[in-house]
């Protein structure tokens, strides 16, 4: 009989969390921190890791720390089996994330931006993911827990690529769920709507129903400690998604193009991403 995957949540011990320097990165590690518990942080500001560190120790958690981007495929694959080795990983949250809108001026979306965002928001999720598997597999026990977007079931024309990326990231982790429910490892999506972040404050333009970090950090918290298999919020925002389907295209459309907004560019995209695409 396949083997039912264990209990994580509080029962985790040893926790991998990408985009942690900030947002809902830095919020869930603090609502997860605990005595007992030892995060590896990822993220590209060591300043801000740092931060986020000294405040799980303050709650008794304990934390290393690695600056790096998750588009660092092979830097990626050594930090984490280097961690997995020493502590076996419980619990692994791919959070890192960016996003960018089109260009007003020429309504297309910036040279370059489509594969940047791609390369952080899915491969990014795959280098962290990946390299993990082969010993929670072995171990019969873990918890992958991915962060798409309400974009990923519903895409925005105003962040084509984003919702593209958070499309792809919810359907890898919908195929993945299956087949590692069989070896023990448990796949969590959640798929936030608005939450109030340096992100969230570039998107000039209608933000219904945005929560705070905080409360979002408690919901995203509970999901993973309940094992959900997706969860999405707010609610009232996934309502209208599952009747988008019921709706003709035209008048969906125009009621997209009704929520339309400007994104200002994000002056960090590109920071330590290889020119030549590699």
């Amino acid at each position: 009989m396949p083997s039912a995957p264990s209990p994580a949540g509080d029962a985790a011990r040893n926790i991998v969390l990408t985009g942690a320097s900030a947002g809902i990165g830095a919020a869930l590690a603090a609502e997860l921190a605990g005595p007992g518990r030892h995060f590896l942080l990822i993220g590209r500001d060591a300043g801000r890791l740092a931060a986020t560190a000294e405040a799980l120790r303050a709650r008794g958690a304990g934390a290393d720390t690695a600056a790096m981007s998750v588009t660092d495929r092979e830097g990626m694959e050594s930090v984490l089996r280097g961690f997995d080795a020493a502590r076996p990983v419980d619990l692994v949250i791919a959070n890192a994330g960016v996003a960018g809108g089109r260009d007003p001026a020429t309504g297309l979306e910036p040279p370059g931006q489509s594969r940047r965002i791609v390369e952080v928001n899915l491969c990014g999720v795959f280098n962290t993911v990946e390299p993990l598997l082969p010993a929670m597999m072995a171990r019969g026990r873990g918890h992958v827990v991915l962060i798409s977007s309400l974009a990923g079931l519903r895409p925005q024309g105003d962040e084509p690529s984003y919702s593209a990326s958070k499309a792809g990231v919810r359907g890898w982790g919908i195929a993945m769920r299956g087949w590692l429910r069989a070896h023990g490892v448990a796949v969590t999506v959640i798929c936030p709507g608005f939450v109030t972040t340096e992100m969230s404050a570039r998107y000039q333009g209608p933000k219904p129903f945005e929560w705070d970090v905080a409360r979002a950090a408690r919901r995203i918290a509970r999901a993973i400690r309940k094992r959900k298999a997706e969860y999405a919020f707010p609610w009232q925002m996934m309502l209208l998604i599952r009747l988008d389907p019921f709706v003709p295209a035209w008048l969906s459309d125009r009621i997209e193009r009704r929520l339309a907004a400007e994104i200002r560019p994000d002056p960090e995209l590109f920071r330590d991403a290889d020119p030549q695409g590699k």
